[in-house]
């Protein structure tokens, strides 16, 4: 059993796009439906969905609301559980805020991104820390090309990429999350 607690969030601002031009993202309906599925299957205590923009918000409340208290939710029993853990939240320090009064503590933000850095955490160190302290952490996931540098340099660490040295390295981020949360919360198999 773990004894850090563990939240994620899907971060849409601050991003890069491919040119580097720093941006907000639109949320994708698959994104949701996908991490919030994984992030159930693996217990993770909150799923946070940050987005600054009022009608991106809007637009997430209502497929929730369709899965939790519209046709879906009687129709797929499953999918209205997952998003049962979803919260919306407009930034980052919002997120923060939430979990440290739940937790009576700050939680360590654990940054993600697909670029290697001689500053990163490996997911063994990270897994054992998870399953062997008493802490809350906060695993950041960036949209479009990326979590800003700046807020990447803020964080608690960096976690390691999936496949640094892969010569295509361009995963969705429903994909990365599930890879990560297996890596991390999975079982010890390797």
């Amino acid at each position: 059993m773990r004894k850090t607690k563990v939240y994620i969030a899907l971060l849409h601002y601050p991003m890069y796009n491919k040119r580097q031009d720093i941006i907000t993202t639109s949320v994708t309906n698959l994104d949701l439906h996908d991490i919030a599925r994984a992030a159930r299957t693996y217990d993770v205590d909150g799923f946070f969905v940050v987005h600054p923009l009022a009608n991106q918000q809007k637009l997430i409340k209502e497929i929730v609301s369709y899965w939790q208290e519209g046709f879906g939710g009687q129709y797929n029993a499953d999918r209205q559980e997952a998003f049962n853990i979803l919260k919306v939240c407009s930034s980052l320090e919002e997120t923060v805020d939430i979990i440290t009064a739940a937790d009576g503590r700050k939680p360590l933000i654990i940054a993600t991104d697909a670029r290697s850095s001689d500053q990163t955490l490996d997911y063994l160190s990270l897994k054992n820390m998870i399953f062997k302290e008493e802490n809350s952490v906060l695993i950041l996931f960036g949209t479009g090309w990326g979590i800003e540098k700046e807020l990447i340099m803020r964080s608690d660490y960096l976690l390691e990429p999936i496949e640094p040295d892969r010569g295509y390295n361009h995963l969705s981020v429903r994909s990365a999350v599930s890879i990560i949360l297996d890596r991390l919360l999975g079982a010890y198999w390797f």
